[in-house]
């Protein structure tokens, strides 16, 4: 780069290409050439002690400049550049240049460089390869055919943004990184591979051409480019990830870009991050200051509005950690519906952990916001019904039958009642919301009612003061013929439930004993019956007899269980009797229709002439126990009463 100057320089001209040309003293520059600076340059805090013709003779706008202060008469000629693209530092360079100091273009300053040779008009017309078309040259051929040089030069317009977007800087950086990430990283800017991997050197480092580069191997996944990318400004992230959208890039790898740069700049997504998913490059240590809040709650909103609206993009822990930092940011309420509405269509996919999002509110109404998990819990069962997620359909027994939504739906109903035992201890948390909650799912996304049982019976122990009509409300909820035998057998025995519930339970709890053993015995005769059958296939089929043997002895294990229990019961209910006998309080068949009216129970006539007796015993057992329960409820009662 060598600058043809007037015969009159030939002082100047003795620079050549040597660096050491200039000197710094404090604020001021120098030009070491033997002849008085004739002209000063300043630009900003710092001055420029220079001579007039190498600049004139290279810059339209400083040939004016200088023209100008001449024709003033003035005896020192002092021009000022206050609006040069880059500052002092870039000004430097830009002098060097005139000079004919070789400048070393890099990736880094050619933006500034090529943003002050347009502000200066360092055109052809001065002279012949200047600036503007050495700075061209360079973009153009070096930076822009690699991903690090055009990442370097897409950062650096940050500073000069409004030149940059002048010259389509910005426009031509955006438009080689997009292409970049949607092609093989393997076929730019980066070493070939040979036999399937990188050649490495013996230190670990790339091998070019059997040269060591001093990089390091880099997985060529998807997401390769997603820390590059998280460098950058959001308003240039946004239009980058745009024009990727544009070329076709896939939803998945755009959200985990988006879901990338939020951990790194919203601090307070990591809060709960596992081990697993903690990285170091995640750290904002190098960031320097962390955004404040305001610019946090900005970057939130603008990557709520850029992730697109599709179940499964991102992880259900990541929506909640954002909405979360939504709320402790007061993002807008169009940020956080769409949160919770992104949140309902995976719902399925949460665990309880993701569920307990505190209150962030100065009332401190509740522990945790079960108002914003009763929203999501809407909207997921909106999108349920939408795609096609109805009641299942059931069989003449009334099971309950496969269908596409169902394991979704049992999912969250056994995530809500595990919430529901987790709030149930808040002594503020009022009845309706839990009733309401509650009341939220499906009855057929329960198979077993064991869960939303223990959340009531939770509820009822941290809330004493519930009268008995709320009590019984509460309860209503729950279907006992839903119960395991596990739950009837505590529940019969739970002084908080009241009478009516309790009744149901010993009644139900009675009849799922019965019709167990009864339909031991029939598996037990039809296995006798068929037995000679298959003896006649024994020299053949020796297996699957020894099969049968066991399953034989599996049933009799259980049936042996089932009779145990049923004496216990029976020897439990004949003591009984012989109590309220001896009181003079027992009652017939007329006892036994007050209950069953007072309590609505319903037998099913399909019930076997052989089992009558059974069931009239098992009459006689309610009667007993619901005698017992009675005098338990007046015991505790008496208690309440007297505690109060």
């Amino acid at each position: 780069m060598s600058s043809k100057f007037p015969v009159s320089e030939m002082a100047c001209m003795k620079l050549g290409s040597k660096t050491d040309a200039f000197q710094r003293q404090g604020q001021a520059w120098f030009c070491t050439t033997g002849l008085p600076s004739d002209v000063v340059v300043e630009v900003g805090e710092m001055s420029f002690h220079l001579h007039k013709f190498p600049l004139l003779s290279r810059s339209g706008v400083l040939e004016r400049l200088i023209a100008e202060a001449s024709d003033g008469g003035e005896e020192d000629c002092v021009i000022q550049l206050p609006d040069i693209p880059g500052g002092a530092k870039t000004f430097e360079l830009v002098a060097r240049f005139c000079y004919g100091v070789k400048l070393e273009l890099t990736a880094s300053n050619v933006v500034y460089l090529r943003c002050s040779a347009e502000h200066l008009e360092m055109t052809e017309e001065y002279g012949e390869g200047n600036l503007i078309a050495q700075a061209e040259l360079f973009l153009n051929q070096i930076v822009l055919r690699s991903w690090k040089d055009s990442l370097k030069a897409l950062q650096s317009c940050e500073d000069v943004l409004p030149q940059a977007e002048d010259l389509n800087i910005v426009k031509r950086c955006i438009e080689s990184l997009a292409a970049k990430a949607c092609t093989d990283p393997n076929l730019f800017g980066w070493p070939m591979m040979e036999n399937g991997g990188l050649m490495q050197s013996p230190g670990g480092s790339v091998l070019w051409n059997g040269i060591s580069t001093g990089a390091r191997p880099r997985n060529a996944s998807s997401d390769w480019w997603y820390e590059d990318v998280s460098t950058l400004s959001l308003p240039l992230c946004k239009r980058l990830i745009s024009v990727m959208e544009s070329r076709g890039i896939r939803p998945d790898t755009i959200a985990g870009s988006l879901v990338f740069y939020a951990k790194r700049y919203l601090p307070g997504l990591k809060r709960r991050q596992g081990v697993s998913e903690s990285s170091t490059r995640l750290v904002p240590a190098a960031l320097g200051t962390l955004p404040s809040e305001d610019d946090q709650k900005l970057l939130l909103e603008e990557i709520d509005r850029l992730l697109p609206m599709q179940k499964g993009l991102t992880s259900t822990k990541f929506l909640f950690g954002m909405l979360r930092t939504a709320m402790i940011l007061h993002a807008s309420p169009s940020c956080i519906s769409n949160l919770e509405k992104r949140i309902g269509m995976q719902l399925d996919q949460a665990t309880l952990e993701d569920l307990l999002m505190p209150t962030f509110s100065y009332s401190m109404e509740t522990l945790y916001n079960v108002d914003c998990i009763q929203r999501i819990l809407d909207h997921f069962l909106v999108i349920d019904q939408a795609t096609g997620g109805a009641s299942p359909c059931s069989d003449v027994d009334g099971q309950l039958m496969g269908s596409p939504s169902l394991t979704p739906i049992t999912m969250v109903a056994k995530l809500i009642d595990g919430y529901l035992a987790e709030v149930a201890p808040d002594v503020n948390l009022k009845l309706p919301k839990f009733q309401a909650l509650a009341a939220a799912v499906p009855e057929y996304a329960r198979p077993l009612d064991d869960g939303l049982y223990r959340a009531i019976d939770i509820y009822l122990k941290a809330h004493p003061w519930l009268t008995d009509s709320e009590r019984e409300q509460l309860c209503r909820l729950m279907d006992c013929q839903k119960l395991s035998l596990e739950a009837c057998t505590h529940a019969a025995q739970n002084e908080r439930l009241p009478l009516r519930v309790i009744v149901q339970v010993l009644f139900f709890e009675q009849l799922q004993l019965r019709t167990s053993i009864a339909g031991c015995f029939l598996v037990s005769d039809n296995f006798d019956g068929s037995r000679q059958l298959r003896s006649g296939f024994a020299g053949s089929t020796e297996g699957g007899w020894a099969t049968a043997v066991r399953e034989n002895q599996v049933l009799k294990v259980g049936m042996d269980n089932m009779r145990m229990r049923v004496s216990e019961l029976e020897k439990e209910c004949s003591n009984m009797r012989q109590e309220i006998e001896k009181l003079g309080q027992v009652k017939t068949s007329s006892t036994w229709g007050s209950v069953s009216k007072k309590f609505g129970f319903k037998l099913k006539s399909q019930m076997c002439s052989a089992q009558e007796g059974s069931v009239s015993n098992q009459k006689k057992d309610v009667i007993g126990k619901v005698e017992k329960v009675k005098d338990r409820h007046g015991k505790h009662r008496t208690n309440l009463s007297t505690e109060r």
